[in-house]
Protein backbone atom coordinates (compact mmCIF):
# COMPACT_ATOMS: atom_id res chain seq x y z
CA UNK A 1 0.00 0.00 0.00
CA UNK A 2 1.47 3.02 -1.26
CA UNK A 3 1.78 5.55 1.67
CA UNK A 4 0.47 9.23 0.66
CA UNK A 5 0.92 12.21 2.48
CA UNK A 6 -2.07 14.29 3.66
CA UNK A 7 -3.64 16.57 1.36
CA UNK A 8 -4.57 20.09 1.82
CA UNK A 9 -8.14 20.78 1.17
CA UNK A 10 -9.49 24.25 0.92
CA UNK A 11 -13.13 25.72 1.60
CA UNK A 12 -13.43 28.88 -0.29
CA UNK A 13 -16.12 31.91 1.06
CA UNK A 14 -17.23 34.74 -0.73
CA UNK A 15 -20.47 36.09 -2.21
CA UNK A 16 -21.25 35.87 -5.68
CA UNK A 17 -23.09 37.90 -7.47
CA UNK A 18 -24.44 39.37 -11.07
CA UNK A 19 -20.99 41.08 -11.60
CA UNK A 20 -19.23 37.78 -13.44
CA UNK A 21 -16.16 39.51 -13.92
CA UNK A 22 -16.40 40.24 -10.09
CA UNK A 23 -16.98 36.51 -9.33
CA UNK A 24 -13.93 35.67 -11.39
CA UNK A 25 -11.45 37.93 -9.96
CA UNK A 26 -12.53 36.77 -6.13
CA UNK A 27 -11.96 33.06 -7.09
CA UNK A 28 -8.34 33.88 -8.34
CA UNK A 29 -7.62 35.99 -5.10
CA UNK A 30 -9.02 32.95 -3.17
CA UNK A 31 -7.19 30.13 -5.13
CA UNK A 32 -3.93 31.73 -5.16
CA UNK A 33 -4.87 32.28 -0.88
CA UNK A 34 -5.36 28.60 -0.95
CA UNK A 35 -2.30 27.46 -2.78
CA UNK A 36 -0.17 29.98 -0.30
CA UNK A 37 -1.63 27.54 2.54
CA UNK A 38 -1.29 24.39 1.75
CA UNK A 39 -3.82 23.38 -0.65
CA UNK A 40 -4.23 20.75 -3.58
CA UNK A 41 -7.79 21.10 -4.04
CA UNK A 42 -10.17 24.31 -3.36
CA UNK A 43 -13.82 23.89 -3.30
CA UNK A 44 -15.59 27.34 -4.50
CA UNK A 45 -19.41 28.13 -3.60
CA UNK A 46 -23.08 27.05 -6.06
CA UNK A 47 -23.57 29.50 -7.66
CA UNK A 48 -20.05 30.96 -8.43
CA UNK A 49 -20.39 31.78 -12.05
CA UNK A 50 -23.24 34.23 -11.29
CA UNK A 51 -26.29 34.92 -8.86
CA UNK A 52 -28.75 37.31 -8.02
CA UNK A 53 -31.49 37.47 -5.98
CA UNK A 54 -34.32 36.70 -6.23
CA UNK A 55 -34.05 33.81 -8.73
CA UNK A 56 -35.07 34.59 -12.32
CA UNK A 57 -34.77 34.87 -16.35
CA UNK A 58 -31.33 36.96 -15.82
CA UNK A 59 -29.70 33.65 -14.25
CA UNK A 60 -31.27 31.88 -17.52
CA UNK A 61 -29.74 34.82 -19.39
CA UNK A 62 -26.01 34.31 -18.02
CA UNK A 63 -26.00 30.60 -18.37
CA UNK A 64 -22.95 29.18 -19.76
CA UNK A 65 -21.79 25.49 -21.40
CA UNK A 66 -19.43 23.35 -20.00
CA UNK A 67 -17.20 24.70 -22.74
CA UNK A 68 -17.93 28.15 -21.72
CA UNK A 69 -15.56 31.13 -20.49
CA UNK A 70 -15.92 30.40 -17.13
CA UNK A 71 -15.15 27.06 -17.12
CA UNK A 72 -12.09 27.74 -19.10
CA UNK A 73 -11.22 30.35 -16.52
CA UNK A 74 -11.31 27.89 -13.80
CA UNK A 75 -9.32 25.47 -16.09
CA UNK A 76 -6.72 28.37 -16.79
CA UNK A 77 -6.65 29.21 -12.56
CA UNK A 78 -6.23 25.16 -12.33
CA UNK A 79 -3.46 25.26 -14.20
CA UNK A 80 -1.40 28.24 -13.40
CA UNK A 81 -1.73 27.31 -9.57
CA UNK A 82 -0.77 23.10 -9.92
CA UNK A 83 -4.45 22.58 -8.19
CA UNK A 84 -8.27 21.01 -8.83
CA UNK A 85 -10.87 23.50 -8.34
CA UNK A 86 -14.25 22.85 -8.00
CA UNK A 87 -16.98 25.44 -8.71
CA UNK A 88 -20.79 25.90 -9.19
CA UNK A 89 -21.84 27.13 -12.54
CA UNK A 90 -24.82 27.97 -14.00
CA UNK A 91 -25.26 25.67 -17.51
CA UNK A 92 -26.97 26.71 -20.29
CA UNK A 93 -29.59 23.56 -20.92
CA UNK A 94 -31.77 22.79 -24.28
CA UNK A 95 -35.01 24.24 -22.15
CA UNK A 96 -35.37 28.23 -23.07
CA UNK A 97 -36.36 28.99 -19.49
CA UNK A 98 -34.38 27.13 -17.38
CA UNK A 99 -30.94 26.10 -16.22
CA UNK A 100 -28.89 23.03 -14.21
CA UNK A 101 -27.70 23.69 -11.60
CA UNK A 102 -23.94 22.25 -11.88
CA UNK A 103 -20.88 22.35 -10.48
CA UNK A 104 -17.57 21.56 -12.62
CA UNK A 105 -14.19 20.37 -11.18
CA UNK A 106 -11.04 21.40 -13.62
CA UNK A 107 -7.75 19.67 -13.10
CA UNK A 108 -3.70 21.15 -12.85
CA UNK A 109 -3.70 19.83 -16.60
CA UNK A 110 -7.18 21.82 -17.31
CA UNK A 111 -9.44 19.07 -18.17
CA UNK A 112 -12.56 18.93 -16.84
CA UNK A 113 -12.69 15.91 -14.32
CA UNK A 114 -15.68 15.78 -13.19
CA UNK A 115 -19.38 17.35 -13.04
CA UNK A 116 -22.28 17.22 -10.78
CA UNK A 117 -25.50 18.70 -11.67
CA UNK A 118 -27.52 19.55 -8.23
CA UNK A 119 -30.90 16.45 -8.25
CA UNK A 120 -32.75 17.55 -5.03
CA UNK A 121 -34.15 21.03 -5.94
CA UNK A 122 -34.70 23.79 -3.46
CA UNK A 123 -38.63 24.31 -3.27
CA UNK A 124 -38.45 24.47 0.48
CA UNK A 125 -38.63 27.49 2.73
CA UNK A 126 -40.47 29.35 1.09
CA UNK A 127 -38.22 28.89 -2.32
CA UNK A 128 -38.87 27.59 -5.36
CA UNK A 129 -35.24 26.98 -7.29
CA UNK A 130 -37.30 24.27 -9.94
CA UNK A 131 -38.98 27.02 -11.34
CA UNK A 132 -35.68 27.66 -13.06
CA UNK A 133 -33.87 24.79 -12.56
CA UNK A 134 -33.35 21.59 -14.06
CA UNK A 135 -33.08 19.05 -11.78
CA UNK A 136 -30.04 16.45 -12.77
CA UNK A 137 -30.34 12.56 -13.23
CA UNK A 138 -29.36 10.11 -11.18
CA UNK A 139 -26.12 9.31 -12.95
CA UNK A 140 -23.60 7.40 -11.35
CA UNK A 141 -21.02 9.30 -9.22
CA UNK A 142 -18.25 10.53 -10.53
CA UNK A 143 -14.94 11.02 -8.69
CA UNK A 144 -11.74 12.12 -8.91
CA UNK A 145 -8.29 11.55 -7.45
CA UNK A 146 -5.72 13.62 -5.75
CA UNK A 147 -2.96 12.13 -3.56
CA UNK A 148 -4.32 8.94 -3.17
CA UNK A 149 -7.83 10.02 -1.76
CA UNK A 150 -11.22 10.23 -3.85
CA UNK A 151 -13.44 12.76 -3.84
CA UNK A 152 -17.33 12.57 -4.88
CA UNK A 153 -19.48 15.72 -4.91
CA UNK A 154 -22.96 17.07 -4.42
CA UNK A 155 -24.42 20.52 -4.01
CA UNK A 156 -26.39 22.61 -1.42
CA UNK A 157 -29.79 20.96 -0.20
CA UNK A 158 -28.66 17.71 -1.21
CA UNK A 159 -27.29 17.72 2.13
CA UNK A 160 -30.70 17.12 3.66
CA UNK A 161 -30.89 13.58 2.05
CA UNK A 162 -28.15 11.58 3.22
CA UNK A 163 -28.69 8.75 0.52
CA UNK A 164 -27.22 11.53 -1.68
CA UNK A 165 -23.57 11.02 0.48
CA UNK A 166 -24.01 7.50 1.25
CA UNK A 167 -24.52 6.34 -2.63
CA UNK A 168 -21.48 8.81 -3.64
CA UNK A 169 -19.47 7.06 -0.94
CA UNK A 170 -20.92 3.74 -1.69
CA UNK A 171 -19.08 4.74 -5.23
CA UNK A 172 -15.62 4.75 -3.67
CA UNK A 173 -15.55 8.47 -2.29
CA UNK A 174 -13.12 9.59 0.69
CA UNK A 175 -14.03 12.97 0.80
CA UNK A 176 -17.00 14.53 -0.51
CA UNK A 177 -17.37 18.48 -1.74
CA UNK A 178 -20.23 20.52 -1.06
CA UNK A 179 -20.50 23.81 -2.80
CA UNK A 180 -23.60 25.37 -1.38
CA UNK A 181 -25.86 28.91 -1.68
CA UNK A 182 -27.15 27.78 2.19
CA UNK A 183 -29.86 30.73 2.63
CA UNK A 184 -29.93 32.88 5.77
CA UNK A 185 -33.00 32.24 7.89
CA UNK A 186 -33.99 31.27 11.30
CA UNK A 187 -32.27 28.09 12.83
CA UNK A 188 -30.31 27.57 9.14
CA UNK A 189 -26.70 28.05 10.53
CA UNK A 190 -27.77 25.01 12.71
CA UNK A 191 -29.18 23.13 10.53
CA UNK A 192 -26.28 23.49 7.99
CA UNK A 193 -23.37 22.86 10.63
CA UNK A 194 -25.11 20.16 12.03
CA UNK A 195 -25.93 18.15 8.52
CA UNK A 196 -22.41 18.52 6.91
CA UNK A 197 -21.41 17.35 10.53
CA UNK A 198 -23.83 13.94 10.68
CA UNK A 199 -22.94 12.94 6.75
CA UNK A 200 -19.23 13.17 7.57
CA UNK A 201 -19.44 11.27 10.98
CA UNK A 202 -22.31 8.62 9.65
CA UNK A 203 -20.04 7.76 6.39
CA UNK A 204 -16.85 8.16 8.20
CA UNK A 205 -15.28 10.37 5.32
CA UNK A 206 -13.97 13.80 5.52
CA UNK A 207 -17.15 16.51 4.47
CA UNK A 208 -15.48 20.58 2.76
CA UNK A 209 -18.36 22.46 2.49
CA UNK A 210 -17.91 25.99 0.95
CA UNK A 211 -20.95 28.38 1.55
CA UNK A 212 -21.83 32.26 0.04
CA UNK A 213 -21.06 34.75 2.31
CA UNK A 214 -23.33 37.06 4.58
CA UNK A 215 -25.70 38.90 3.38
CA UNK A 216 -27.56 35.67 1.45
CA UNK A 217 -25.95 33.05 2.34
CA UNK A 218 -25.02 31.90 6.11
CA UNK A 219 -20.81 31.70 5.89
CA UNK A 220 -19.71 28.90 8.04
CA UNK A 221 -18.00 26.99 5.28
CA UNK A 222 -16.09 24.06 6.92
CA UNK A 223 -13.93 20.94 6.19
CA UNK A 224 -15.20 17.81 8.61
CA UNK A 225 -13.13 15.10 9.46
CA UNK A 226 -14.32 11.43 9.77
CA UNK A 227 -14.99 11.62 13.54
CA UNK A 228 -17.00 15.10 12.56
CA UNK A 229 -14.46 17.57 14.56
CA UNK A 230 -14.23 20.31 12.35
CA UNK A 231 -10.37 20.65 10.69
CA UNK A 232 -10.29 24.13 9.22
CA UNK A 233 -13.48 26.51 8.94
CA UNK A 234 -14.56 30.42 8.36
CA UNK A 235 -16.95 32.45 9.80
CA UNK A 236 -18.90 35.15 7.87
CA UNK A 237 -15.99 36.56 5.97
CA UNK A 238 -14.70 36.57 2.58
CA UNK A 239 -11.70 34.32 2.82
CA UNK A 240 -10.38 30.63 2.67
CA UNK A 241 -9.76 28.23 5.32
CA UNK A 242 -7.26 24.90 4.18
CA UNK A 243 -7.48 21.64 6.23
CA UNK A 244 -5.50 18.20 5.36
CA UNK A 245 -7.22 14.96 5.17
CA UNK A 246 -5.73 11.45 4.70
CA UNK A 247 -5.87 8.37 3.93
CA UNK A 248 -4.65 7.25 7.27
CA UNK A 249 -7.40 9.06 9.43
CA UNK A 250 -10.16 7.70 7.62
CA UNK A 251 -8.72 4.09 8.52
CA UNK A 252 -7.74 5.02 11.86
CA UNK A 253 -11.81 6.27 12.08
CA UNK A 254 -13.09 3.25 10.55
CA UNK A 255 -11.41 0.93 12.57
CA UNK A 256 -13.32 2.01 16.15
CA UNK A 257 -16.40 2.69 13.90
CA UNK A 258 -16.78 0.61 11.41
CA UNK A 259 -20.42 2.02 10.52
CA UNK A 260 -20.11 1.60 6.73
CA UNK A 261 -19.15 -2.47 7.08
CA UNK A 262 -22.17 -2.88 9.87
CA UNK A 263 -25.04 -1.57 7.86
CA UNK A 264 -27.58 -3.98 6.74
CA UNK A 265 -29.27 -1.52 4.12
CA UNK A 266 -28.06 -0.47 0.53
CA UNK A 267 -29.16 3.27 -1.17
CA UNK A 268 -31.30 2.44 -4.48
CA UNK A 269 -32.92 5.54 -6.78
CA UNK A 270 -36.52 5.59 -6.59
CA UNK A 271 -36.15 5.95 -10.24
CA UNK A 272 -33.67 6.75 -12.84
CA UNK A 273 -35.65 9.96 -14.57
CA UNK A 274 -36.07 13.26 -12.96
CA UNK A 275 -40.30 13.25 -13.24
Amino acid sequence: MIEHAPVGVAVAQFAPGADAEANLFAIRVLAERAVERGASVVVFPEYSSYFSEPMGQDLVDHAESLGGAFVQYLAGVAQELGIHVAAGLVERTEAPSKFANTIVVLSPEAELVARYRKQHLYDAFGQKESDWVVPGELDDPELFEVGGLRFGIQTCYDIRFPEVTRRIVDAGADVVLVPAEWVRGPLKEHHWRTLVTARAIENTIYMAAADHAPPTGVGNSMLIDPSGTQLAGIGTETDVAVGFASASMIAEVRAINPALHLRRYAVVPLTGSTD
